[in-house]
């Protein structure tokens, strides 16, 4: 037997209502690209209560029904399905109105962040940069077209979203990102920067544009970046390598167009941010 449903009539309809797309343009982009090609050992439901998880972030960390389910492209039927298993195992908590993400969910990472020594090996020396700069810094890895956090150490909000470990960013309109795409073959930076939608209007859209950019960051060693990602956003980053010399992660200094020239990052935070590189490095090495 099933359950009936204990919405009003009013719920009911306000649920099964089409909703207008809240998302901003580049998430729209992010979200429509291409999914990746599945094979006969693809587990949909997996994929699908993943993507579920997925749909919270900073910027929205409750969630009605409908949300999720637009969100994710999934039924309302369905998304209900998969927040009532998530809550069921601990993962979401739900009120009358709203689902959210419990500080369970943490564990899906954690075996992750566990095995990778980088986090632990970045954070000191992380500490140690910013208390010299005044300023935020952060280290990330590459994953596909992006830029995950791994460890950050803020001193004030500088962005329109709040950043987090785990925070993904798009590689191409970062400084982060285009150190970690500059230490790709050619033949990955082509896959991973294959569409490159204008965040700002400085963001460098054109590949051959961007090509000869990351031409330039690998020789010179460290990306800046100007106002790209978000108006009024300025960082400057360098690479991190592992044992073998291969770029394995990034850290950066981020800072404000109102606050700091590109001259100053250049003249007073590169030098700082190439030593901190190094001394990381020097530590990879003995992993």
């Amino acid at each position: 037997m099933t359950d009936a449903d204990p919405r009003s009539l009013s719920e009911r309809q306000r649920d099964e209502a089409p909703d207008a797309d809240p998302r901003s343009l580049s998430e729209r982009q992010r979200d429509e690209a291409p999914a990746p090609a599945a094979g006969e050992e693809f587990v949909q439901s997996l994929a699908r209560g993943l993507a579920v998880i997925r749909a919270f972030d900073a910027e929205h960390p409750e969630l009605t029904l409908s949300d999720v389910a637009r969100r994710t492209g999934l039924t309302r039927a369905a998304a209900r399905r998969f927040l009532l298993t998530l809550e069921t195992l601990g993962y979401v908590r739900s009120d009358a109105r709203a689902f959210a993400l419990t500080p369970r969910v943490l564990e899906l990472g954690f075996s992750y962040l566990s095995a990778l020594s980088l986090p632990e090996i970045v954070q000191p020396h992380l500490e140690a940069l910013s208390r010299e700069v005044g300023e935020s810094v952060s280290a990330a890895v590459l994953d596909g077209p992006d830029i995950v956090y791994v460890a950050r150490v803020p001193t004030r909000r500088i962005m329109s979203v709040r950043i987090t470990i785990g925070t993904r960013f798009p590689a191409y309109a970062t400084s982060m990102g285009r150190v970690l795409l500059a230490g790709l073959a050619s033949g990955e930076v082509d896959a991973a920067a294959s569409t490159l939608p204008a965040l700002t209007e400085r963001t460098v859209t054109e590949p051959a544009a961007l090509r000869a950019e990351l031409a330039r960051v690998s020789d010179q060693g460290w990306a800046l970046v100007d106002g790209e990602l978000e108006p009024g956003l300025r960082s400057i980053a360098a690479p991190l390598h592992a044992r073998n010399g291969a770029v394995v992660a990034a850290i950066n200094v981020s800072t404000s167009s109102t606050r700091d020239s590109v001259e100053h990052l250049l003249e007073a935070y590169l030098p700082l941010l190439l030593r901190t590189a190094e001394a990381i490095d020097a530590e990879l090495r003995l992993v």
